[in-house]
Order: structure tokens, then C-alpha cells, then sequence
């Protein structure tokens, strides 16, 4: 269990802040795309518990440019399935601080200078290795009649 020692590190704080807009964006209970007219009836199916879907359907309800035009601006029927709010979770102002490209390009420098890094070489971290595949139908069937009256497991 990690205690408080009284010092405060970089490490530390982005430590609390990960786990806490971790833990925000699951539990949302919203979902990672855009509604339609067709979606927007589909919540419960989608798995939306009832609070979120009724947070979802106000948003919805509230973007309707013919009977809310004053809120059209917002954008609200594009950005229903997070709840009406379209910013990153870590939104914040550009005056008070830096911006998500400055922090995505300090990543990026920060990798290149610590790996042999060449402009024109691809860099790879990984392979992909097939594995084979699934029964096809007529195997599926063949297997299903051989393991048919099997009790050897029990």
C-alpha cells in the first residue's frame, strides 16, 4: 500500500492523477463513439446503465437544433455519448499551462533520445506469428460428433 511520506514528486503526482482519470473513464458507463437517431433508442441493448442513458438522452434532447436552437452551438447530439462534454479529460487553459501537442512532442523527443533512432530507418519493436485458426464449419461439426456421449471428463 503506497503512503504519503510528505514528499511530493513528479512520479507521485502523475501516479494520482493516472489513476484517478483511469478510474473516471471507466466508469463512465458512457460509450467511445457518437450516438445516430437509430443508437440514440438502442442504450439499454448497448449496456448503458439507467443513469448515464438518461445523461445521454438530455444531451441529446437538449441538441436538438429545432427545439433548443440557442444551444446549437455546443454541439451537444455530436458529443451525447460523453454525456455533452467534448474535451479531453485533462482539458485546461493554454494561458495556465502547456498544450496536449507540447506534452505528445515532449514524449516523442524524450523516446528518441533514449533509443537508436535513425530518420529514414523503420524501428520495430515487435513481430506478429500466426497461430493458426478456428475449426472451420465441417471440422466443427466432425469434432461435436466425436466428444458426443464423451464422459471421460467427468
Amino acid at each position: 500500500m503506497w503512503r504519503y511520506d510528505g514528499k511530493m514528486t513528479e512520479e507521485k503526482v502523475a501516479g494520482y492523477i493516472a489513476k484517478y482519470a483511469t478510474k473516471a473513464a471507466e466508469t463512465s458507463g458512457t460509450l467511445d463513439r457518437p450516438l445516430t437517431h437509430a443508437t440514440i433508442h438502442q442504450l439499454a441493448r448497448l449496456g448503458i446503465a439507467d443513469h448515464p442513458a438518461r445523461l445521454i438522452r438530455t444531451a441529446w434532447a437538449l441538441g436538438n437544433p429545432t427545439t433548443h436552437p440557442d444551444l446549437a452551438h455546443l454541439r451537444l447530439r455530436d458529443w451525447a455519448h460523453m454525456l455533452g462534454f467534448r474535451g479531453h479529460f485533462s482539458t485546461k487553459s493554454r494561458a495556465y499551462s502547456t498544450t496536449l501537442g507540447d506534452l505528445r512532442q515532449a514524449r516523442i523527443d524524450w523516446t528518441r533520445a533514449r533509443l537508436p533512432y535513425e530518420p529514414e530507418t523503420t524501428f520495430v519493436l515487435g513481430h506478429w506469428q500466426y497461430a493458426g485458426q478456428g475449426f472451420t464449419p465441417g471440422e466443427q461439426a466432425l469434432a461435436a460428433t466425436l466428444t458426443e456421449g464423451d464422459d471421460h471428463g467427468r
